[in-house]
C-alpha cells in the first residue's frame, strides 16, 4: 500500500474583541509565529450571544485571518494550544482582552479547534478536539445542525468563499 502525503490546508484565525490595539498587536503577534497573512475578513459585530460579555466587555466584534502559509490538519491541535499562550499575552486584569480560534479550510469544509468536549467533537490530542463548523456543498458554505449562531447565520460565508477560492489556487501550485 502506498503512503499518501497529507493534503495540506488554510490556517483562519477568528478573532473576538472589544479594543483595536490589542487587535492589530495580537495579528502581528500571529505573523511572527505562523507568517504573513493574505485575506482579512470586514469587522463584524459580535452580537449574537453575550457568552464573553462578562469577561470581555460588551460591543465586541469579530474579524477573521488567513495565513499564505499552508499547514497539515494535524497541526491545529498545537496551533490552539500556542493561541491559548498567546491569548494570554494579552490579558487585562487577567481577563481576556482577545479571543483566538484558529481553525482550518480545505475544499470541503471549515473545522475550529477547541478545548471544550461536544458530542460532535473529534478528539485531536493534548485536550483539543476538532469541531466541524461548515461545509461546502452546491457552491456554497452551509452549516452543521451543531454550528454556532454566527456560523449558521451565514454572515462569514462570503469571507470563506474568498479564502477557498484562495486555497484553491495555491493548491494548484502544489
Amino acid at each position: 500500500m502506498d503512503i499518501q502525503t497529507t493534503p495540506k490546508v488554510k490556517c483562519i484565525f477568528g478573532l473576538i474583541y472589544a479594543n483595536d490595539s490589542k487587535l492589530s498587536a495580537c495579528i502581528r503577534h500571529l505573523e511572527t509565529v505562523y507568517g504573513p497573512f493574505d485575506i482579512v475578513s470586514e469587522e463584524f459585530p459580535f452580537n449574537i450571544t453575550d457568552y464573553y460579555e462578562s469577561e470581555m466587555g460588551s460591543a465586541l466584534k469579530r474579524k477573521f485571518i488567513s495565513f499564505i502559509n499552508l499547514i497539515e490538519p494535524q497541526q491545529l491541535a498545537e496551533i490552539k494550544r500556542i493561541s491559548n499562550i498567546i491569548e494570554r499575552s494579552y490579558l487585562k486584569e487577567k481577563r481576556r482582552s482577545i479571543n483566538l480560534d484558529p481553525g482550518y479550510l480545505d475544499m470541503d469544509k471549515f473545522i475550529l479547534a477547541s478545548a471544550k468536549y461536544g458530542r460532535q467533537k473529534i478528539y485531536l490530542g493534548k485536550g483539543i478536539y476538532a469541531d466541524p463548523t461548515l461545509y461546502y456543498f452546491k457552491k456554497e458554505f452551509h452549516p452543521y445542525a451543531w454550528s454556532f449562531p454566527d456560523f449558521s447565520s451565514g454572515i462569514y460565508n462570503e469571507y470563506f468563499e474568498k479564502v477557498r477560492s484562495q486555497f484553491k489556487q495555491q493548491i494548484k501550485k502544489i
